[in-house]
């Protein structure tokens, strides 16, 4: 299928178009230089995303993003499908992009959260699409970015981003996501870990899942104790949930839309908005970059450099020149 059709088709809310033009994101990752028919597909994306594009359910910038975090175990993939639930109790058109970590041995990768999303799948209004992260670091896969312009346009008044089980420093997602909601979960280390793992800058909402269990109402405190000397505009609030029987959905519900209230008044979502459009301009421009080192004397050329380099005969910075200079 042409790619003006598939885009047609997406446009009108077509799943297998949408899950196609996904695809073509993906694979658009391994073509040196990019994919021109993905190129094509964006151009014509471009009036169907963003401010004209808000309506219903949407933001000013079209559909909201939010994202999930959190280390493995938390429970992301049981709350995702709590969020889908309760947004769609209120008539929203939902998108979910589930990134699971792939095997830095084999390549391959699980993509096993629709598992736990199963009552939706038959849901004409959610679009559900695992993503392996390829080894892109930050709880992403490479191609995020690009996919969420797929399900923008086609329609889905919410997207919820689901990352990797993070680890420290790796929240990307905080600079993809309009909110990000950063799940902890009792027994799985204390306020200091959680300050180590860097989630106290990226929290907009806190969720404490499984509050069921021995342990969440100190880790609770813990968290109050922690947030509470944080000073700005916006303090993170703490949400206890237990995501399995549903319970606390429309506490987290209040909570995102409080900080969505927030976004749209303070101007701090036109700030991020503008923040992740640079982000994605220089990454499909570095890309192309990479791309243009790929001629085979190029190559030859950055083996001769790092060898001199191995041998102590030149520095890192007059080799970067050298290469640069052979782009002409």
């Amino acid at each position: 299928m042409d790619v003006g059709t598939l885009v047609a088709d997406a446009r009108r809310g077509r799943p297998r178009a949408v899950a196609r033009l996904i695809t073509l994101v993906e694979n658009a990752a391994a073509v040196p230089g990019g994919d021109e028919r993905l190129r094509e597909a964006m151009a014509a994306f471009a009036t169907a995303t963003g401010p004209g594009a808000s309506g219903g359910g949407r933001g000013p910038y079209g559909a909201r993003v939010i994202g999930l975090t959190g280390s493995p175990g938390v429970g992301k993939s049981t709350s995702t499908g709590m969020l889908i639930r309760a947004f769609r109790k209120r008539g929203r058109r939902v998108g979910v992009l589930a990134v699971d970590p792939s095997s830095p041995f084999t390549g391959g990768a699980l993509l096993g959260d629709r598992v736990r999303m199963q009552e939706h799948a038959t849901d004409p209004d959610v679009f559900i699409r695992s993503m392996a992260s390829r080894g892109h670091l930050g709880g992403l896969a490479w191609a995020t970015p690009q996919a969420l312009r797929v399900l923008d346009a086609a329609g889905c008044d919410v997207i919820l981003v689901e990352t990797v089980g993070v680890g420290q420093a790796e929240v990307d997602v905080a600079r993809l996501a309009d909110t990000t909601v950063v799940l902890l979960a009792p027994r799985m280390g204390d306020g200091i870990q959680a300050a180590k793992a860097g989630i106290l800058e990226v929290a907009d909402v806190f969720v404490v899942n499984k509050a069921d269990h021995d342990g969440a109402q100190a880790l609770v405190r813990e968290l109050r104790n922690t947030v509470a000397p944080l000073r700005g505009p916006w303090r993170p609030p703490i949400v206890s949930t237990v995501a399995s029987r549903g319970e606390g959905a429309d506490d987290l519900l209040a909570a995102l839309d409080k900080h969505t209230a927030y976004l749209d008044e303070s101007g701090e979502l036109r700030r991020r908005r503008l923040a992740r459009a640079r982000d994605e301009i220089e990454t499909i421009a570095l890309a192309r970059l990479r791309a243009r080192f790929a001629p085979e004397g190029r190559e030859r050329r950055l083996d001769f450099l790092a060898e001199r380099l191995l041998a102590a005969e030149t520095d890192p910075y007059t080799a970067a020149d050298e290469l640069l200079a052979t782009l002409g």
